[in-house]
């Protein structure tokens, strides 16, 4: 018999799995279920390993799998049993948009081994194209807020659209430059609402994802 603490736990996988389309790691279930120590997670996924509740490949940070049948939601069938980077959206390399779809996974254990502070973004646009990075390519990015003079940066306009351009900084402002002369730099005071989240670090350009205009 599972205890109530163990039940709640192996509910909150679900939600979250079925809320983002993959499995959270031991650290985002400890955040969730207010159990400080990963040895405390440990012992309840333990449990529901025994009881055939869940499967676990341990050497990685997403390696729960709901077994047929254990599933909480309809839209959990959708996750991805292998782990690999979370494919959150698209993100504009011309006009800014703003996109939370999950596409897919990517999984390049070998070039670029998963971590929680990797995501992927599929880019929309051609600003960037002089760069390499051309509509429908997977850019892989590290979560950062801060970068560097030429690093390809995701930046958050606004709060809420998100564009990938070369990072740029001046004495009094900051700017995003694109990698096409058809586009205009986007130059920004120190003060407005730009954030940068992270910093392109690969690319991938899959046969699998389909381009789009």
């Amino acid at each position: 018999m599972l205890k109530d603490r163990t039940r709640e736990v192996f509910r909150l996988i679900t939600e979250f799995t079925d809320d983002h389309g993959y499995m959270p790691t031991i650290r985002e279930i400890g955040d969730m279920t207010q159990i400080s120590s990963t040895n405390g997670v440990r012992y309840h996924l333990d449990k529901l390993e025994t009881a055939g509740m869940i499967q676990r490949d341990k050497k990685r940070s997403r390696g729960i799998v709901l077994p047929k049948g254990k599933r909480g939601t309809a839209s959990v069938r959708h996750v991805v049993e292998e782990a690999g980077i979370p494919i959150l959206g698209r993100v504009a390399a011309g006009t800014p948009i703003a996109d939370q779809e999950i596409l897919g996974h990517v999984t390049l254990d070998e070039m670029f081994p998963a971590r929680d502070d990797l995501y992927a973004l599929q880019v929309k646009g051609e600003s960037m194209k002089d760069r390499g990075i051309l509509n429908g390519d997977v850019v892989v990015v590290r979560k950062q807020e801060y970068a560097r003079d030429g690093d390809a940066v995701v930046a958050l306009l606004d709060g809420d659209d998100a564009t990938v351009k070369t990072y740029r900084r001046t004495a009094d402002a900051i700017e995003l430059v694109p990698e096409n002369p058809d586009f205009e730099v986007m130059r920004f005071r120190l003060d407005d609402e730009v954030r940068i989240v992270g910093v392109v670090v690969g690319l991938v350009r899959p046969m699998g994802i389909p381009r789009r205009t």
